[in-house]
């Protein structure tokens, strides 16, 4: 698909798109079989009518204007993704209807567009960096799961189940249904914590009935009846641990190995992080202000995504939202938060990439692609599934994403770190401008029609 795009100032564009033969007959043929469902053709089954049919009864006029009216805001956007376009209201397209589908079609679209970042001398900025050290805790931590991966139960006595036990229980309703000889570790999250409330307290014999929390958001009243409870013995943290719990002799080489992956593991943190700051500290000396109407369709988009991760996960949104307490408009607050910060940092990075002519070759992103689908493990034909995904664009924000990381991969390289503490300093002094900020979130807003109540 051609695309040109021609800026008209006031970030507002014209964006020329030529659509080819392949996607016109495609669509087409799309609204002809759509047509062909809704209209009465003596000695036709609906569905069944043929294209010439269809258009000595309904016109040509007819079946591509359904053509282009369906297909139009697809090819639009494909087309704005191509050109790096973003944008913030509807396009006004212009256009004449085709006259056959053995030629490629053109159409225009005016739109406005997200305006273009202003990056600064990355050079000049400073981010901190906490230092790699491992916290003592840490490695207690590592030492104190290899002893209970090895430690010894034994019966509790005395006393209920609290967080550390396991314990064996059944979990049935009044027609005898559900689980028995559940076994269960309390206090490590593995458990839903209405349950864990429950069982807290309960000794070996005892038997309550519980409200338990079902995956569809309702709750069932069950008995439980512990049958077995014990407790961990933990073994001292000595060289018959290291012998136990890992390939090392004694305990010193246990704990100077537990430390070099801390160490590892911290790093690789740090630096991760470190490379979200330094994206955000870009955004922020770029004072890039994405479009509400961006902001919106990207936190949209978090939303749909987190709830549909947690149904897979069989657990409700009401119930994720009441076990941290978290209301949904905050819910929908904190991904428009994340969306605005997210696309801050993009915009960015785009600019920066435009700036240092960072580009992506097809080469480059094909052997990307067939690594993940040479991952998948189930593909029989990889390089035919690349030639799909290319085919119909599939590729084109993973491209995009390689870009703006090769982007900040060169800013990484090129800030200048300063110590976290320094950083922390630095961001608590006063300035005229931290004064102006605060004040103006701190002003009355003025009542409006569209306000709750007056402020």
């Amino acid at each position: 698909m051609e695309t040109t795009a021609e800026e008209l100032g006031n970030d507002r564009v014209r964006l020329t798109v030529e659509v080819p033969v392949h996607d016109l007959k495609h669509a087409v043929e799309h609204a002809a079989g759509d047509l062909s469902e809704s209209v009465k053709i003596p000695g036709f089954r609906k569905g069944k009518i043929p294209l010439p049919v269809l258009v000595s009864k309904l016109g040509k006029e007819r079946i591509f204007g359904e053509a282009v009216s369906t297909h139009i805001g697809g090819w639009f956007r494909f087309a704005a993704t191509k050109s790096r376009l973003r944008p913030t209201t509807r396009p006004e397209y212009d256009f004449q209807l085709p006259l056959s589908s053995d030629v490629p079609w053109t159409f225009t679209a005016e739109f406005n567009v997200q305006a273009k970042a202003v990056v600064p001398d990355w050079t000049t900025l400073e981010v901190g960096v906490p230092d790699a050290s491992v916290p003592d805790e840490l490695v207690q931590q590592e030492i104190e799961e290899l002893q209970r991966m090895v430690a010894e139960l034994i019966p509790v006595d005395g006393r209920g189940a609290q967080a550390g036990d396991t314990i064996v229980v059944d979990l049935v309703d009044d027609e005898g249904e559900g689980q028995r000889d559940l076994v269960l570790e309390l206090g490590i999250g593995r458990v839903l914590p209405a349950l864990e409330q429950a069982l807290q307290g309960m000794k070996a014999g005892d038997e309550r009935v519980i409200d338990y929390p079902t995956r569809e958001g309702q709750e069932l009243k069950l008995t439980a009846t512990v049958k077995d409870l014990k407790e961990k013995v933990l073994p001292p943290a000595d060289d018959e641990l290291a012998k136990a719990a890992s390939e090392f002799d004694t305990f010193a080489e246990l704990r100077a190995d537990i430390e070099a992956k801390l160490k590892e593991q911290i790093e690789q943190e740090i630096e991760a992080d470190f490379r979200l700051s330094v994206a955000d500290a870009l955004a922020k000396a770029s004072k890039v202000a994405p479009a509400d109407s961006l902001v919106e369709v990207r936190a949209s988009e978090l939303v749909n995504a987190r709830i549909e991760w947690l149904r897979r996960r069989g657990l409700p949104p009401e119930m994720y939202l009441q076990a941290n307490n978290i209301t949904p408009q905050q819910f929908v607050e904190d991904a428009r938060t994340e969306a605005r910060d997210a696309l801050a940092r993009e915009l960015a990075l785009e600019a920066v990439a435009e700036q240092l002519a960072i580009d992506v070759t097809d080469e480059e992103l094909r052997e990307v692609v067939r690594e993940q689908v040479a991952s998948q493990g189930d593909v029989e034909d990889v390089e035919a599934t690349v030639d799909q995904i290319f085919m119909h664009g599939g590729a084109g924000d993973l491209r995009d994403d390689m870009r703006l990381s090769r982007a900040l991969d060169r800013i990484v390289t090129e800030v200048k770190r300063i110590p976290m503490e320094v950083a922390a300093a630095r961001e608590a002094i006063w300035t005229p401008e931290k004064e102006q900020a605060e004040k103006a979130a701190a002003a009355p807003k003025l009542w409006t029609p569209g306000s709750k109540e007056p402020a």
